[in-house]
């Protein structure tokens, strides 16, 4: 077993574990520790808990001290450079004509690095940039594409529901998300309907597949066989969230519309499935 704390490096950003060293933390205290990138100033999201060494990815690195006011008053100039490096990239993006969007800029707490993510359709040269850059802040500079959920996450918004994106406001870590999920919950596939501001599936289907999925084991799906008060039919509709089908009848003339049955009224015969064909992947693969 071993103590740890939990500490956040951006505002919602994954949580790193770190050995107190006896100290007694709270949820926001602010801390500096030795990460891979250096020394960083992060705050507390986690207090001291202790946890199994099997949860433990790598050895735990130890608290370096509390925050001072110094080092908070150092977190805030960072901050006033980083929008100045900002604008500086911006200008030798345009001078070396170079086909990429800056998004942010963050320094090291020890300043022994900036980092400049940029999203771009394809591969980048950006050795020159890299060079120009250095001549300029003379510390060593790390140019890092990303992909368009990160750029989101990063500069935040909102959603087409009107709050702010899920990844900016409470999400740590992005879920893989599929057009299957979308089928799943009977969302219409169309890329309008279906996708977040960033392009890609929206976060929130991950959000409420696991619901999603419950209540399919419980409902027939579109093509199964049910036997239900009035005789035997196929499902053609189903409403997970009401728990109703929609069951065209076997003896019914073929013109006659479907009948609604609520879930217990009907036993399932043959149960349908969900599937997602290749006409379909490839259409929507670039959202996933």
């Amino acid at each position: 077993m071993a103590e740890v704390i939990g500490v956040r490096f951006k505002e919602v950003g994954k949580v790193y574990y770190f050995d107190p060293l006896d100290n007694k933390l709270n949820i926001g205290d602010m801390v500096i520790v030795e990460t891979a990138r250096g020394l960083e100033c992060g705050e507390v999201a986690t207090a001291n808990k202790t946890i199994d060494d099997s949860e433990l990815a790598h050895p735990l690195k130890p608290l370096i001290r509390i925050a001072t006011e110094d080092d908070l008053n150092h977190l805030a100039e960072n901050k006033l450079k980083e929008s100045e490096a900002y604008r500086i990239c911006e200008q030798k993006i345009a001078y070396h004509k170079l086909d990429m969007k800056l998004v942010n800029v963050e320094y090291t707490f020890d300043n022994s690095k900036i980092l400049f993510y940029f999203t771009a359709d394809g591969r980048v040269d950006f050795r020159a940039l890299v060079k120009d850059l250095a001549s300029v802040f003379r510390t060593r500079i790390e140019l890092r594409q990303i992909g368009v959920r990160d750029e989101a996450k990063m500069l935040g918004g909102l959603g087409i529901c009107g709050k702010p994106f899920c990844c900016a406001s409470y999400m740590g870590e992005f879920q893989p998300v599929s057009i299957k999920m979308a089928k799943e919950q009977g969302l219409s596939l169309s890329p309008v309907k279906i996708s977040g501001t960033c392009g890609r599936l929206m976060c929130c289907l991950k959000y409420e597949q696991e619901a999603y999925t419950d209540l399919l084991k419980r409902t027939p799906k579109v093509g199964a066989i049910v036997n239900t008060p009035e005789g035997r039919g196929l499902v053609v509709e189903n409403n997970l969230i009401a728990r109703t089908l929609k069951v065209k009848l076997n003896s019914a003339p073929e013109d006659v519309a479907p009948k609604t049955f609520t879930v217990k009224q009907c036993k399932l015969v043959k149960d349908g499935y969900i599937k997602v064909d290749k006409k379909e992947l490839e259409e929507f693969k670039n959202l996933e």
